[in-house]
């Protein structure tokens, strides 16, 4: 699974460690710069998903380090700042930044503004594709090998919520969830009459090993074979 990974320039050494903290507590990398010439330079060195960048830098501030960083890369920008007039605010966005954080800030809250703006610039996904199964999800196709295979709407949305996250169980109160929505209220084994059907589609031979895997007691999960 990728890491994602996330250049922090800060001069606070407490702020940006403080921040690298929680980062990495949710699973990200992070590459720490104490002032805009390193910040400068591992933005244009290494390949990072997203910079938290402070506005009050030494040696280059942070405007000029989101002007640089412009000038190469589309990468996503929060900026933090203890400057909360509009003004400033204004210019950040203006300049490119994708979100604005006033200090003093809550690392939660930063942490959740950065997974945000990274499922915003995330580029949308047109196939999945494991275990000899592809959905074309533009097309709304299901092909298993080189042969078409015909869901139903529900099947296609259980077999989708699946390979989205290959080898990880899915309970089936969540499949209900992201299937039929909130708004339904039938019984959870509604779930196993549709896998059932599902694999008589997309699993040709019935005594190999599941695609769609039963984890006993709690869901299904999509292995790839």
């Amino acid at each position: 699974m990728r890491r994602d990974r996330v250049l922090v320039v800060e001069d606070e050494d407490a702020i940006r460690e403080l921040v690298a903290f929680h980062l990495e507590s949710e699973g990200f990398t992070v590459l720490q710069a104490p002032d805009g010439e390193q910040g400068v330079a591992l933005a244009r060195s290494e390949e990072v998903q997203l910079v938290v960048l402070d506005l009050m830098l030494p040696k280059l501030d942070g405007v000029a380090v989101l002007r640089e960083i412009r000038r190469q890369s589309r990468v996503p920008v929060i900026m933090l700042t203890a400057r909360t007039e509009e003004a400033d605010r204004v210019r950040g966005l203006e300049l490119g930044a994708d979100d604005y954080m006033g200090k003093p800030f809550s690392p939660r809250e930063l942490v959740a503004r950065v997974k945000a703006v990274l499922r915003r610039t995330e580029p949308p996904i047109d196939r999945l594709s494991a275990g000899g199964v592809t959905l074309d999800l533009t097309a709304h196709r299901c092909y298993v090998e080189d042969r078409e295979v015909s869901l139903t709407l529900t099947e296609f949305g259980l077999l989708q919520s699946l390979m989205e996250r290959p080898g990880q169980v899915l309970t089936r109160e969540v499949l209900l969830e992201k299937v039929w929505g909130y708004d339904f209220y039938g019984d959870a084994r509604t779930v196993d009459v549709h896998v059932r059907h599902l694999r008589e589609k997309v699993e040709a031979e019935p005594s190999q090993p599941h695609l769609v895997e039963t984890v006993r007691g709690v869901g299904y999960r999509f292995s790839a074979r």
